[in-house]
């Protein structure tokens, strides 16, 4: 028994390691802390390798674009605010104009890569791939400029692919996706308290 455990945990190394990355990126995260960045910049590295060997391209591209998007968060975080606001960038709400956009940029992101994964890849799940990583692109974006709806959409994509990773069966990711999903209710509730204090 002992050696098949063994077996596994050297098998999956990559991925557990990303899995443990990603639960300390999320705690960094509901606590605004900056180390949110470097965590999840190495989390998503990693995970670009556990997405290409599970032919999750969509979300292989995601991680990549993870990356980026934490060197852009990283900077914002420290250099966003404005002089005369307090030492971090506040929580806030995003306004019903931005909103719209949003909507619309996850609709025409989710065209866009659904197109590309019937057509250039053997993704066998393009519909969830796509969805999930449209939503992923526009939620990371609302929490590098640290509004607070991006909470919400990761409630939503976090359980949601927590029920794809069940059926790609990439176990230690199904259980940091669901780890996830509970940390965005907990996100919400402890940036809404920052948000009333504003």
């Amino acid at each position: 028994m002992i050696d098949i455990i063994q077996e596994w945990l050297l098998s999956n190394k990559i991925e557990l390691l990303g899995a443990i990355l990603g639960i300390i990126y999320i705690y960094f995260s509901i606590r605004q802390n900056i180390l949110t960045w470097p965590t999840g910049l190495l989390t998503s590295a990693l995970y670009v390798v556990v997405f290409f060997q599970a032919k999750l391209y969509a979300d292989m591209g995601l991680q990549a674009y993870y990356v980026v998007i934490s060197l852009y968060g990283w900077y914002f975080w420290l250099k966003g605010k404005k002089p005369q606001e307090q030492e971090q960038v506040p929580v806030r709400l995003s306004s019903k104009r931005l909103r719209y956009i949003l909507i619309l940029a996850s609709v025409v992101l989710y065209a866009i890569i659904l197109y590309i994964l019937i057509n250039f890849t053997d993704s066998d799940v393009p519909h969830m791939d796509a969805m999930t990583t449209a939503l992923s692109i526009v939620a990371t974006w609302m929490l590098a400029k640290k509004y607070i709806g991006h909470w919400l959409i990761w409630i939503f994509v976090d359980a949601f692919s927590a029920g794809l990773y069940v059926y790609k069966g990439l176990w230690p990711t199904v259980i940091l996706f669901v780890i996830y999903t509970v940390m965005a209710v907990l996100g919400y509730l402890e940036w809404k308290k920052d948000l009333k204090t504003d």
